[in-house]
């Protein structure tokens, strides 16, 4: 489901955990580069605040973000990829990521290059199941 934000949720039947490694993963067996991974929880730990487990992967390819971001600079911005894995107050693991469908009408990427942005979609998909 996408709402107006362009954000897609998906459910994880994985701990945030197991979902995030699962990511890892795909990205390693797929050579798409891990350029981070944000600990959002484990920060706000440190700082003496409590927050459900959040982590944050940030990724991509050169080879297919490099021309999205020459036919639309302002992709930029958006780019690379995110995959935010969190747990919601009942304990329910959600995966988010911005539509590309969404992100190629914010920056008017053309149509034939949105399957460099669509691969999100299949990350997502298999580190939930």
């Amino acid at each position: 489901m996408s709402s107006d934000s362009g954000i897609v949720q998906i459910p994880s039947k994985h701990s945030v955990d197991e979902t995030a490694q699962k990511l890892k993963d795909i990205l390693q067996a797929k050579g798409v580069t891990l350029f981070a991974v944000v600990d959002h929880s484990g920060e706000a730990a440190k700082a003496g605040m409590k927050m459900p487990n959040t982590k944050l992967l940030i990724f991509g390819s050169p080879k297919a973000g490099t021309p999205v971001m020459l036919a639309a600079p302002s992709i930029a911005i958006d780019l690379p990829l995110k995959i935010l894995v969190a747990e919601d107050d009942a304990g329910k693991i959600w995966i988010s990521y911005n539509s590309p469908q969404f992100l190629a009408e914010r920056h008017g990427v053309p149509a034939e290059l949105i399957k460099n942005l669509a691969v999100i979609e299949t990350l997502a998909n298999a580190a939930a199941s």
